[in-house]
């Protein structure tokens, strides 16, 4: 993106976490000398070149006197006032947002507006909470949440609500984590994934993960991997660990690889004491072989990338809830995906062609796949390909990820006077040549127009990567 003789372009990106989802897209647009980028995140955030990084902290405050169902509306409004004293130093200096990406989940869009009137906002709609065809009460194993928890569940979406009525527009990375939102806000809302670096995240015969005891797995070993941040039921371990028995036995030869950590993003907490992992085990104990089960923990990214790429096998579970960046990588990397047939699963993976599904509860049939997955792997192996070819047809971070994503920004961008084009740099032929890209930037384009109040002006042009 460089401007042709005229002013600059600003970009405001706002995120706790902060690159997170923005990482990519970050990236390439610190490529042009004319984009000037800041970022506004809480401690955890981490620095990107080109990025004009501002953390804000957020002090521990006790909650105890204030409402169970509004803590955390408390907590998303305590986070604003950090984020509006970060913006506030940003007026002084005199940067103004032309476009500001931003997510709306922890409250951080609250003073997005009125401090930015004439910014173009588009807030990033991960997901949206439900009682209804979600992660709640999915799993007939732990108890229902009941009516107070399904009060709470909703108030959950206040700070959502609040962001999607300021924002000119919105962008899910998956259709299904679209269609949690509300039917009346889909027609403002893009599907644009942040995408996979295919040109790193690929297949290498040659891979070799080096375990802590010394020993050496290589793909041409029985490997069968499954890699999440942390082992929790929202992610299918307790069915994972409950199909091993059958997997060991079946093939002596087998190895586990299970990389994740033992704490809990996203679902219950396992009882106190506990991790679910020592929930499992015990519940196990006596049945596994914990000589051909490794637990690795959490990984550089380095060998993160070496465990799928000796893997026979990545299992990928999951209740209806957020798809996972580990799942999309483990297809680039070229693994034979074996994943739960729920649907966020099933808007990627399509049974038999680029994956195998798995009922999410289903043990036996879970153990039966992945044995015959290694027992047979020549008949596997189309699928493997096919799920390569899917991320890059549909997933490429430099060649359509980002390509769409610019087109969304031009759709939406509001600069007087402004005319830009973005470039950069080709990336690598590919082994597997991929369709062209899809047309998601004209559809996003077309949503944007529904919702555009004022006349678009192009700030972000698109030049075309070579494969």
């Amino acid at each position: 993106m460089r401007a042709r003789g005229h002013q600059s372009v600003n970009v405001l990106f706002v995120h706790n976490n902060f690159p997170a989802q923005f990482r990519y897209l970050a990236r390439a647009l610190s490529r042009d000398s004319s984009v000037k980028m800041v970022g506004i995140g809480s401690t955890t955030s981490q620095n990107v070149d080109g990025v004009d990084l501002r953390k804000y902290i957020l002090s521990p405050r006790n909650l105890a006197g204030t409402h169970p169902f509004a803590r955390r509306f408390d907590m998303e409004c305590q986070r604003a006032e950090q984020v509006l004293y970060a913006l506030s130093s940003l007026v002084t200096s005199s940067f103004s947002p032309d476009v500001i990406l931003a997510h709306p989940g922890w409250g951080e869009t609250l003073p997005l507006r009125i401090m930015f009137p004439k910014a173009r906002i588009i807030v990033y709609c991960e997901f949206f909470y439900g009682d209804k065809g979600r992660d709640v009460d999915f799993d007939p194993e732990f108890p229902s949440t009941g009516l107070d928890g399904h009060i709470a569940l909703k108030l959950k979406n206040a700070a959502t609500l609040l962001a999607l009525n300021d924002a000119d527009h919105g962008v899910s990375p998956t259709e299904w984590q679209r269609s949690t939102f509300p039917v009346h806000f889909h027609d403002s809302i893009s599907v644009v994934h942040e995408g996979v670096d295919v040109d790193v995240v690929k297949p290498d015969p040659a891979a070799v993960l080096k375990l802590s005891s010394g020993a050496q797995l290589r793909r041409s070993d029985e490997i069968v991997t499954y890699v999440t941040r942390n082992l929790e039921p929202l992610r299918g371990c307790h069915t994972f660990m409950r199909a091993l028995p059958s997997i060991l036995a079946r093939r002596p030869q087998a190895q586990i690889v299970i990389v994740g950590g033992d704490g809990v993003s996203y679902g219950r907490s396992a009882p106190e004491g506990e991790t679910w992992k020592s929930v499992l085990l015990k519940e196990l104990q006596g049945r596994l072989d914990l000589r051909r089960v490794h637990f690795v923990g959490r990984l550089s990214y380095h060998d993160y990338l070496k465990v799928l790429q000796i893997s026979s096998a990545h299992i990928y579970l999951t209740y209806p809830f957020v798809l996972s960046w580990s799942f999309l990588e483990a297809m680039s990397a070229e693994c034979l995906m074996i994943g739960s047939n729920t649907a966020p699963v099933r808007e990627v993976i399509e049974d038999g062609v680029n994956g195998l599904l798995v009922d999410f509860f289903d043990v036996d049939g879970l153990a039966d796949r992945v044995v015959e997955a290694l027992a047979k792997p020549s008949k596997f192996l189309s699928m493997r390909t096919q799920g390569r070819r899917t991320m890059l047809e549909k997933y490429d971070m430099e060649r359509i990820c980002i390509p769409n994503m610019i087109g969304l920004m031009n759709a939406l961008a509001v600069s007087p006077g402004a005319s830009a084009s973005w470039t950069s740099n080709p990336a690598p032929e590919q082994d597997v040549v991929a369709a062209p890209a899809p047309a998601a930037a004209d559809v996003a384009e077309a949503r944007a127009n529904k919702v555009r109040s004022r006349t678009k002006r192009t700030v972000f042009r698109r030049k075309a990567t070579k494969r």
